[in-house]
């Protein structure tokens, strides 16, 4: 017996649990791990724990006018009883999963760290034990919430965060791994006590009256975790927030600017400019003129403030104009999508392809189509498995005309791949042998290229012969409030710069059916579920918009595969067969596809085998075909059979007629003349004609006769002797 043993030191701390709403507790524990950071907690549900601390320095390094936010997730393979993969055995650099979960919490928190806020801060938050079934995902951001809570880090929150699904028409929240598999959404949210921060979530193509349900929904038991997060910091007692000055500012020369400026700004953001590269001149021009009318030693002391300052004005003014005249930067009205063109099949050895444009955004898009043994492992703490679709998103730098050094595969490649691989994923056929993988390269980038992503995806896999269910794209809306929120402008198809002046994201993918995937961030608080509501309407329209402009380019999925695209067949074969087909040691199975070129791979469901057979060549298939249906072929009594002779003895030869099916030609089964042995009428490796005339019912064995095969002689050879 295993006895869980205590000592005083093990007391210490401070523990509080909370009902998630169906019987299940949380408990968030605090005082006991990490003391030497800022803020540490422990979440528990059930057997699953996370550790969330942060640490932030006192002071903000000089020149530095942001938050310098770190949100790292990691999985302790102990938690689950695992050992990491890899030569070294030991954890390495975050996996997309561990980056896609960081994010999550990274853009759910970051809005809510007072602006003048600028030291560096991390966040580190550990899955330590795992029950393998609780997904850890939907506690991240509670654990981040309480650890910021319990520590003197200033902070408008707290926040919280849970996923929602639907499964059986019912919603649930924080379903475990199980559950998910049958529940037509999956969609993670958080919250303060009154406003969404972030969404991010697949649905099976879900109206937007189930996805706002669904989010109000979250609303509720987020509001829950908060309570329990302020319970849980009165009890520990709440430590007096920090005291900073990370901002050195000069109100007259802020004054100023805006007073030299402001109207000049406004006058170009109102007139309207669809060249982004000439309305950045022309706000860089006001600058310009503007810097001209300081010393050079005024400027080089009060620069940055200037430039500080001439962003804010830029921020305001262009806000307003939009506000005011309801038209955007590019002269476009709030609901109007950018020129859209579009081509496939633009790479003629690619096995799909396709460039979608819309505005100054380009995505070219190819799709990859292999076999099983192509799949993506996944070698996770949590999760162990493969996954045969697979997005990749990359975002150079001159997409956008900048000369960056290229540093591999960033956090947000991988959150804007992910969001388009969910958007495709659930459209993608389950039944095709094919391992896709799709790769979008943004040649050109003016906001919404994971959007691009999405309609260039789709594009692409039309275009490769793939027999998508129904084609997906995506927008992405913007939104502008006035500082009282009585005035609001929804943007469609939103620009980089409405992005970043904006004060929200919103990403809306789905077919002309319904949602599929969406992602959302705020930067402002309080957004009314109506204009949540009106924006998701107008997302609909916006998608439906472009789904017409690209269907012109390609209505459905070409009827067959391109030339260079591997050919496959999937055969069903008895159980029974499948260690014939592979072979002692995977001798047969390694033997067909060095002779055919063909690539084969074998599963197992429930009492047959299912082969799928790849080749590059349609002949290469049809040999690869032949031999296996040679192995899994049963005789037929009276059928005639090319058997090679294998092994001969002094009572006949043993032949193989069938693919790893052998049996004895016994030697009175030869001739209809009288033979006494076989040696030197046939030897080892000839080929010869029999007949399979049934099987012996001692012991099962093939009955084998080459006389059937010939024609009978007139006068039988016993009757020639009596002669």
């Amino acid at each position: 017996m295993v006895h869980k043993t205590k000592n005083k030191m093990s007391q210490i701390g401070t523990q509080h649990s909370f009902d998630l709403g169906d019987g299940r507790m949380i408990t968030l524990e605090t005082g006991k791990l990490a003391k030497q950071a800022d803020g540490a907690v422990v979440v528990k549900l059930g057997d699953t724990m996370i550790l969330a601390t942060i640490v932030s320095n006192k002071e903000a390094k000089e020149g530095v006018d942001f938050l310098p936010l770190t949100v790292d997730y990691q999985e302790k393979y102990a938690a689950t009883g695992r050992f990491p993969g890899g030569f070294f055995r030991r954890e390495a650099k975050l996996s997309d999963y561990e980056v896609l979960i960081s994010r999550i919490v990274d853009r759910a928190m970051r809005p809510l760290f007072p602006e003048d806020y600028h030291s560096d801060t991390q966040i580190m938050l550990s899955l330590i034990s795992s029950d393998k079934k609780t997904m850890p995902d939907a506690l991240v951001g509670l654990a981040a919430a309480a650890a910021v809570a319990v520590s003197d880090i200033p902070f408008n929150g707290p926040i919280s965060e849970v996923r929602v699904g639907k499964i059986d028409g019912k919603l649930v929240i924080n379903p475990n791994i199980d559950e998910l598999a049958t529940s037509t959404i999956d969609m993670i949210v958080a919250a303060s006590e009154r406003d969404i921060t972030m969404v991010e979530g697949e649905m099976s193509e879900v109206s937007e009256a189930e996805m706002l349900e669904a989010i109000k929904f979250a609303h509720e038991a987020i509001k829950v975790q908060i309570k329990a997060i302020n319970d849980f910091v009165a009890k520990v007692g709440a430590k007096p927030k920090r005291e900073y000055n990370h901002e050195t500012n000069d109100f007259d020369l802020r004054d100023a600017v805006a007073k030299a400026t402001y109207d000049k700004v406004y006058a170009v953001a109102k007139q309207g400019n669809p060249n982004k590269n000439l309305r950045k001149e022309a706000f860089k021009a006001i600058l310009t003129e503007y810097k001209a009318t300081f010393s050079p030693e005024e400027l080089k002391e009060k620069e940055a403030l200037i430039n500080k300052y001439y962003h804010g004005v830029e921020y305001d003014a262009v806000r307003q104009a939009t506000l005011d005249t309801q038209v955007r930067l590019d002269g476009r009205k709030t609901d109007q999508i950018r020129p859209i063109w579009s081509e496939v099949g633009y790479l003629p050895a690619a096995h799909g392809s396709a460039i979608f444009q819309r505005g100054e955004t380009q995505s070219l898009t190819t799709v990859t189509l292999g076999t099983g043994k192509d799949a993506q492992l996944i070698d996770g703490a949590f999760y162990r498995g493969e996954t045969k679709f697979i997005l990749h998103y990359n975002f150079p730098g001159f997409s956008t005309g900048e000369a960056k050094p290229n540093r591999g595969v960033g956090r947000r490649e991988v959150g804007h791949g992910n969001l388009a691989l969910r958007a495709l994923s659930k459209m993608v056929p389950t039944d095709t042998p094919y391992t896709i993988r799709v790769v979008s390269d943004i040649l050109e980038s003016n906001g919404s290229s994971s959007m691009a992503t999405v309609c260039a995806g789709t594009l692409a896999l039309m275009d490769s012969g793939l027999k998508l269910k129904k084609p997906v794209t995506g927008i992405a809306m913007g939104l502008i409030t006035s500082a009282d929120n009585s005035n609001y402008a929804i943007l469609s198809d939103i620009l980089g710069d409405e992005d970043h002046l904006g004060d929200m994201d919103f990403k809306v993918c789905g077919t002309k059916d319904g949602i599929t995937a969406v992602q959302m961030d705020l930067k402002v608080n309080g957004l009314p579920y109506e204009v949540m509501e009106k924006a998701l309407l107008q997302a609909r329209e916006g998608r439906l918009h472009i789904m017409g402009e690209i269907l012109k380019t390609i209505s459905e999925p070409r009827e067959d595969y391109k030339g260079n695209v591997p050919r496959f067949e999937i055969m069903m074969i008895p159980g029974e067969f499948i260690g014939a087909v592979i072979g002692p040691g995977g001798k047969v199975i390694q033997d067909i596809q060095k002779k055919t070129n063909a690539v084969i791979s074998i599963s197992e469901e429930g009492k047959e085998g299912r082969v799928e057979i790849f080749a590059e060549k349609l002949d290469d298939l049809k040999a690869a075909v032949a031999r296996i249906k040679a192995i899994v072929a049963i005789p037929e009594v009276g059928e005639v059979y090319e058997a090679t002779v294998k092994s001969i003895m002094p009572y006949g030869a043993f032949v193989e007629f069938l693919p790893g099916k052998e049996g004895l030609l016994h030697i009175s089964e030869y001739d209809y003349k009288r033979i006494e042995s076989l040696n030197g009428l046939v030897k080892e490796g000839d080929v010869i004609k029999v007949k399979y005339v049934g099987t012996d019912p001692k012991n099962g064995k093939a009955k084998l006769s080459r006389k059937a095969t010939l024609p009978k002689p007139e006068t039988a050879p016993a009757e020639e002797n009596k002669a």
